[in-house]
This record gives C-alpha cells, structure tokens and sequence, in this order.
C-alpha cells in the first residue's frame, strides 16, 4: 500500500511539472492554484511514504517518477526532441526506480 502512496506522490509531481508549463504559458489564479494543490498533495503523499520507506529510497523513486514522467509528457504533449539518447535515458531512470523497488 504504501508504495502505491509513493506512486500517487509521483504522479502529482508530474502533473504539478505540467502545471508549471501550463502556468509560464497562462497566467492565471486557476492555473497558480492547480499548481500549488498538485505540488501540495505530491509532498503530502511523499511525506507519507517516507514515514515508512527509507529516505533515501523514496526520495529516489519519486525523483524518478517525476522525471521520466515529465520528459515523456514533454515529448508527448509538448512535442520536445525524442532522440533515441533521450529515450534511452528515460529508461535508465526507470529501469533504476524498478532496481530501488526491488532491493529495497
């Protein structure tokens, strides 16, 4: 359960990277406020998982999450460069979640 709740952390740090975006494209108090409330409940989830992970460990896969979750939104929704290196890196910093996931 309680790496689901780490999961769901990730999750909303990728929708707050896009809220970023969407922010700098539109500023708007609607567009400020889904940016704090997706930030908000990212910390909420991640404080939670770390009350029961190891730090270093939950810190690590949500980083993961957010990163690779944000360049692949960014090269889905944002049309960025999806380089077979950049893709390549993408799936290192999964394959390394996946790693942490296992041993840990």
């Amino acid at each position: 359960m309680i790496w689901f709740v780490l999961i769901l952390a990730g999750i909303f740090e990728m929708i707050g990277v896009l809220t970023i975006s969407n922010f700098n494209q539109h500023r708007s108090i609607k567009n400020f406020m889904l940016l704090v409330i997706s930030f908000t409940f990212s910390f909420s989830f991640l404080y939670i998982a770390m009350k029961y992970l190891p730090t270093s460990v939950a810190y690590s896969v949500w980083t993961g999450i957010g990163a690779s979750g944000g360049a692949i939104l960014g090269i889905v929704l944002f049309d960025e460069p999806k380089n077979k290196a950049r893709i390549l890196f993408i799936c290192l910093i999964i394959v390394s979640v996946i790693g942490l996931k296992i041993v840990g």
